[in-house]
């Protein structure tokens, strides 16, 4: 059994920790209520933007002949992992790192190494990746510092030219979406090319509901309403995976530091129980050998 000092100093050690979970955990809830909000007014805005992609696009040939939309033999793939800057999130970064890899494993297995991409935003999936032999296609660590638009679309701008330029066949985002503070869904989608599928979509529509269709006019034309839209969807597309994993991540870190702080407090509790078992062991122990001094003297 320790000794009575040993449990002392291990039960000062476990409370300093548990001040501390206790306090990230606050802090992090401070942060998710932001982030929470961030994510939350962008999803309807980038939601409405691929509606409106899709309602002028259907029946125009504008989408299938756009330069995001070319699809061709995927001889050089990129692939977008978000992560965090930081640790102590549970299994936050770890998800990620092991989805990104799971889709390279079964979806472009034929590829050699040097062919497979990696822009990493997080520093944790950049230690992860930096070690493997696939390419290093930058970082996008400093997009936490400040989360803006305009900086995350200066990125993905980079990103589309890529794909326009025949750089990259195809670019996929991986990254942890936010559903509540206790449950991220790891997820991959494909951001370019973007899908031919509201383009090629043939109406079934009777008479009579053709008959009560409304028509649009479009100024400027359909044509360029559609160029213009889709550069805005995808940086929206982007910037919306950048706010889920934000959000993710402190909801990810306020549920880890709640754990760590239960299981602080419950150390805690045993640890008390084992000072105070040891502390009556000894005042039993000083008990008998007064009473057996006691004796010894009659």
């Amino acid at each position: 059994m320790p000794s009575l000092k040993e449990v002392r100093n291990r039960i000062t050690s476990v409370s300093s920790t548990q001040q501390i979970t206790s306090a990230m955990k606050m802090v992090s809830a401070a942060k998710l209520r932001r982030a929470q909000d961030a994510i939350t007014r962008l999803r309807p805005y980038s939601q409405k933007l691929r509606e409106m992609l899709e309602n002028v696009s259907t029946g125009s040939d504008s989408l299938s002949d756009n330069e995001y939309a070319s699809t061709r033999e995927i001889k050089n793939v990129l692939i977008v992992v978000f992560t965090s800057n930081r640790g102590l999130c549970g299994a936050f970064n770890t998800n990620s790192i092991r989805l990104a890899r799971k889709l390279i494993t079964e979806k472009y297995s034929n590829l050699p190494d040097n062919k497979i991409h990696i822009l990493t935003i997080g520093k944790k999936g950049g230690d992860v990746f930096s070690k493997l032999t696939y390419v290093a296609a930058g970082n996008g660590n400093h997009l936490f510092e400040k989360m803006s638009f305009e900086i995350t679309s200066d990125l993905a701008t980079t990103v589309m030219a890529g794909f326009v330029s025949g750089k990259y066949d195809k670019v996929e985002l991986v990254y942890n979406q936010f559903r509540n503070a206790v449950l991220q869904v790891a997820t991959a989608e494909t951001f370019l090319p973007i899908s031919k599928a509201v383009s090629t979509t043939k109406s079934t529509k009777t008479k009579t509901e053709t008959s009560t269709n409304k028509e649009y006019l479009f100024a400027p034309s359909k044509e360029e309403i559609i160029k213009d839209l889709i550069p805005k969807t995808l940086k929206s597309q982007f910037y919306k995976a950048l706010l889920d994993t934000n959000a993710a991540e402190h909801g990810a870190r306020m549920t880890s530091m709640q754990k760590a702080t239960d299981n602080a407090k419950e150390l805690i509790k045993e640890l008390k129980l084992t000072y105070n078992k040891a502390r009556q062991a000894m005042i039993t122990k000083e008990i008998l050998e007064i009473v057996g001094g006691a004796e010894a003297l009659n």
